[in-house]
């Protein structure tokens, strides 16, 4: 897949098998639609979901570059790694060929909801992975979620923060079903289950907890030392 070939060298914490699932997202879309990401890092998502986008599908990446919430264990906020991730990400875009297709918003995601207008058809959240802000970005964001549109959450089941937000408001709410997850990247419809639907989506992610045990674990081991392997589990 071309969109996977053009992330090699670029950093970050999507998968190849998460770029599959949010290439197939973006490549359903019918122009005009509008894709939303929140947290672009260096572009690594960015680039699969422009170079999915058909012509006409408008794509907008929310992500301050304030040096703040990288990744794993780094969320003080750093001015200067925050504007050199934010040129590697222009540079990123550049090199794939995408960077005319992109409209960057660089600011907060919870300032940036006055810059968008209108429904979202694709919405994929990797902000904060703390249970506010996080919670703040499924909340206020996934109302802007246009019924029958999608919403895709990186780190579900996986992050605390973020999990516990989904637990909060997804797991017994009404707006999203859960649609099924590659490793952390999780994807819900918004279709208002009712009924046995509603049951089986509610199901659906309670079952994804003992996996999201198994990763907790992880990160503690790697925490203290007492596992080889420093990948954090994603």
């Amino acid at each position: 897949m071309r969109a996977v070939a053009a992330l090699d060298g670029v950093e970050g914490w999507l998968s190849d098998d998460q770029a599959r699932r949010l290439h197939a997202a973006a490549a359903a879309l019918e122009p005009p639609a509008r894709i939303v990401e929140i947290g672009s890092f260096r572009g690594r998502s960015t680039i699969v979901l422009a170079t999915a986008a058909r012509d006409g599908v408008e794509v907008v990446a929310i992500d301050p570059h304030a040096g703040t919430d990288r990744g794993p264990q780094e969320i003080a906020t750093d001015a200067a790694t925050g504007q050199s991730d934010h040129e590697r990400f222009l540079a990123n875009l550049e090199r794939a060929g995408v960077r005319e297709r992109v409209r960057h918003v660089r600011a907060f995601s919870r300032e940036a909801l006055a810059s968008v207008d209108g429904e979202i058809d694709l919405l994929y959240v990797d902000g904060a992975h703390r249970y506010r802000p996080a919670r703040a970005d499924i909340v206020g964001w996934g109302a802007r979620v246009r019924p029958g549109g999608r919403m895709l959450i990186h780190d579900a089941f996986s992050s605390i923060g973020v999990t516990l937000a989904i637990l909060r408001v997804l797991v017994a709410g009404r707006d999203f079903a859960y649609a099924g997850r590659s490793r952390s990247l999780a994807e819900y419809r918004r279709t208002r289950p009712r009924g046995g639907a509603r049951l089986r989506s509610a199901l659906g992610q309670l079952a994804q907890l003992p996996w999201f045990a198994r990763n907790v674990l992880l990160k503690v081991a790697i925490v203290l030392r007492l596992r080889r392997s420093r990948e954090w589990p994603y």
